[in-house]
């Protein structure tokens, strides 16, 4: 099974498709005249959220006049859309919203994290996990708990056991270290794991002191920088809620939070640093 899945596919498709459309200055309101597709379905297309049909592909480069070998080469590119990731196979123990994120993740280059609350899913420990889960729905299954448990080890995998192993940069709040999860034991072994992570070569974790008072990201909260080498997938600005999430594309969304992130960078130390 693919490590990343359909997802970087339907975002390289896509973002194709838009470009082709844009080159000849059709409108939504075009494509939607001629019945080939919705506003809401082209703006799923194009922004890759999920599988793309082979007729679609081909319907819109007829609309675009785009040549017979580009169009076969992107009605082939539809057909990947629909191939299976790993965390298929999780599906029960993750909200269908989350699937594009992990996605994003496996395939990302780059990821900066800013959380202040807890330990980003990537850097978690097992009891960890099962802690943050069974505080969320205290009455949750020994195999819900664990579903969530296998998830995260998966994640962890695909991203650190890469040949190029993806560059993880993470500033965690003061608190997060400071909260005991799970009581003193299982939060001993996550600081001790965070040491550990911090010891390889692409992993950089930080703290942001309590010292530092007021700071850019105060208003915000927890957010997620992706960041991918080929300039048919763009980085993305990712933000969780409760029940869904956002994904920031636009290049001055970007902009914001790489300077929001890189001020309050400049305000950390090395976890090493903190645990002294």
């Amino acid at each position: 099974m693919p490590l990343q899945g359909s997802t970087v596919v339907r975002r390289q498709l896509g973002r194709r498709l838009r470009r082709l459309r844009n080159a000849v200055g059709k409108t939504e309101v075009d494509v939607e005249e001629a019945c080939l597709a919705s506003r809401t379905k082209l703006w799923r297309i194009e922004t890759g959220k999920g599988p793309v049909k082979v007729s679609d592909v081909r319907g819109l480069c007829w609309l675009y006049g785009v040549d017979a070998k580009t169009t076969n080469a992107l009605a082939a590119l539809a057909l990947a859309t629909k191939e299976q990731g790993w965390w298929e196979d999780y599906e029960a123990d993750f909200p269908s919203w989350f699937s594009f994120y992990i996605g994003l993740e496996s395939a990302a280059d780059e990821i900066r994290i800013y959380d202040p609350e807890l330990v980003h899913g990537l850097l978690q420990t097992p009891d960890y996990v099962r802690a943050l889960r069974q505080s969320v729905n205290p009455h949750d299954s020994e195999e819900g708990v664990q579903g969530q448990i296998n998830l995260r080890m998966e994640r962890q995998r695909t991203l650190h056991d890469r040949t190029l192993p993806l560059r993880l940069v993470a500033i965690l709040g003061a608190g997060v270290l400071a909260r005991p999860v799970g009581g003193p034991d299982v939060m001993a072994d996550q600081v001790a794991r965070l040491h550990e992570l911090n010891r390889r070569e692409h992993v950089d974790i930080r703290v942001l002191p309590w010292e530092v008072g007021a700071h850019p990201a105060m208003h915000v909260g927890a957010f997620t920088i992706l960041d991918f080498h080929n300039d048919d997938d763009p980085a993305v600005v990712y933000l969780e809620s409760q029940t869904g999430a956002r994904y920031l594309e636009k290049p001055e969304e970007l902009n914001e939070y790489r300077r929001m992130f890189d001020r309050i960078y400049d305000k950390t130390i090395s976890i090493e640093v903190h645990d002294r």
